[in-house]
């Protein structure tokens, strides 16, 4: 309303009451130039402004995205998506769960951090009602995230709890694994338990990166671009969302096994 003020001032259409939009807009059109004196004025309100506009613009955007997600999420409720879960894959929790939260995650991402977090929140609040099945998305920009990948699966041959544990550690110190890279690795899948001898042959084994490359195939043809990505019993969330949008889904899947 200042802004708006300060141009009414500029073009002498100042009255009682602050000028309207369209006045303003029509006085703009007219001149531009009084853009400049209203921000000589009061450069500092007017930055002000601009930034509010621009979290303003971005709450919107980020709301219109979230509501085209939930409607492509009702279509995928009838036509599920079929994420691909091998028998030699490392499972967390009840194997037999009615609930699968496939996640597409990247160690360096501080989103998928934070994902984490909500996940473990979720295994507390549904139990064996949920099982986790983790998957790789390293990103370009985030080079240390292949390296930990490659560390979970090559963990997971020997113990799939242990690649779990392995997993909450190295998010839990992400920024050890930004700073230290393989060194952290390594120290992290010793304080686990893991044998090491067998992890350092068993990263060398050619099957792991073909199991990370098919995990990053799958993610693009679900198009999941950005981590973290979910698929919750073929219904997928891509993004960090809150715990509320997680419990949606699986709530809505229980009550169809109902």
């Amino acid at each position: 309303m200042k802004k708006l003020m300060l141009l009414g001032a500029a073009v002498g259409i100042m009255t009682a009451c602050a000028p309207t939009p369209k006045q303003v807009k029509e006085a703009v059109e007219k001149d531009p130039s009084i853009v400049f004196v209203a921000i000589e004025k009061d450069p500092v309100g007017f930055m002000k402004t601009l930034q509010e506009a621009g979290r303003n613009a971005q709450g919107k955007m980020a709301e219109m995205q979230r509501e085209e997600e939930r409607e492509a999420r009702l279509v995928e409720f009838k036509n599920p998506l079929k994420p691909e879960i091998e028998e030699t894959r490392a499972i967390k929790g009840n194997k037999s769960a009615p609930v699968t939260i496939v996640e597409y995650s990247d160690f360096q991402c501080p989103y998928c951090s934070r994902a984490n977090i909500t996940i473990g929140e979720l295994e507390k609040i549904y139990g064996d009602k949920i099982r986790i099945v983790f998957k790789h998305l390293p990103l370009p920009n985030h080079p240390k995230a292949m390296p930990a990948s490659q560390y979970f699966e090559a963990i997971a041959k020997q113990d799939s709890a242990k690649a779990y544990k392995f997993m909450d550690a190295v998010f839990e110190g992400q920024g050890e694994l930004n700073t230290r890279g393989e060194a952290f690795l390594k120290e992290t899948a010793k304080k686990i338990g893991a044998d090491m001898a067998r992890v350092a042959k068993d990263l060398k084994d050619p099957s792991i990166m073909e199991r990370i490359n098919k995990d990053m195939a799958e993610a693009d043809k679900f198009g999941i671009q950005g981590t973290p990505g979910f698929v919750i019993n073929g219904v997928s969330l891509k993004g960090n969302y809150p715990i509320e949008d997680f419990k949606d889904v699986i709530d809505t899947h229980l009550a169809k096994a109902k």
